[in-house]
């Protein structure tokens, strides 16, 4: 296994991962908010999985997501 390839593809991946979750969540937000779905100061719980099935990883990350 080569360490430094493996460390920078994993962090290319979370960061892509990251950058588009926020993204979605933003307009997400903004949508519902501009329909009159939600006030623009609730709460919401968030959950995240990671599935990676060739070396069997099946992990879930859960989290609240807090407009003020």
């Amino acid at each position: 296994m080569d360490e430094e390839n493996f460390n920078l593809s994993m962090r290319k991946f979370l960061k892509m991962v990251g950058v588009s979750s926020q993204s979605a969540i933003e307009k997400a937000v903004e949508k519902a908010i501009a329909e009159g779905h939600i006030q623009g100061n609730e709460s919401f719980p968030a959950k995240v999985t990671l599935d990676i099935d060739g070396i069997k990883l099946h992990i879930t990350f859960d989290g609240e997501i807090r407009l003020q």
